[in-house]
C-alpha cells in the first residue's frame, strides 16, 4: 500500500476567519495554531499518527489519507495522487496537501 506525504499548506487566522462574526463564546488562544508551521511535512506510512503530528487533525484528515492510499484520484484536482484536507478547528483550521507516494 502506498506512503502518504502530509504538507502543511496554510494555517488559518483566527481573527480573519472570525473577523465579521460573534462567535457566541469565550476564547483565549494563539490565533493559529501553534501545531504547525507552514511548509512542514510528515510521513504516514500506516499504523501510527506521525510524530508531532496533532492526532485530532489526524483523524480529521484520515479519510483522505485513506482514499489517496487505495488509489483514489480526485477529478477536480489537476494532478493524480494529490488533494487538499484540513482539520476541523473551528477557531483556527490548518489545511494540508495530501500526495500518494509509490513504492
Amino acid at each position: 500500500m502506498a506512503k502518504a506525504k502530509i504538507t502543511v499548506v496554510k494555517r488559518l487566522d483566527l481573527n480573519e476567519v472570525h473577523r465579521d462574526s460573534d462567535l457566541g463564546c469565550t476564547f483565549s488562544l494563539d490565533p493559529v495554531c501553534p501545531r504547525f508551521v507552514e511548509g512542514q511535512k510528515f510521513l504516514y506510512e500506516g499504523g501510527k499518527v506521525p510524530e508531532g503530528f496533532c492526532p485530532g487533525a489526524f483523524v480529521d484528515i484520515f479519510r483522505a489519507i485513506g482514499e489517496l492510499r487505495f488509489g483514489a484520484n480526485h477529478p477536480w484536482v489537476k494532478r493524480p495522487g494529490k488533494t487538499l484536507s484540513c482539520c476541523t478547528d473551528g477557531f483556527r483550521p490548518v489545511v494540508f496537501r495530501l500526495e500518494r507516494i509509490e513504492e
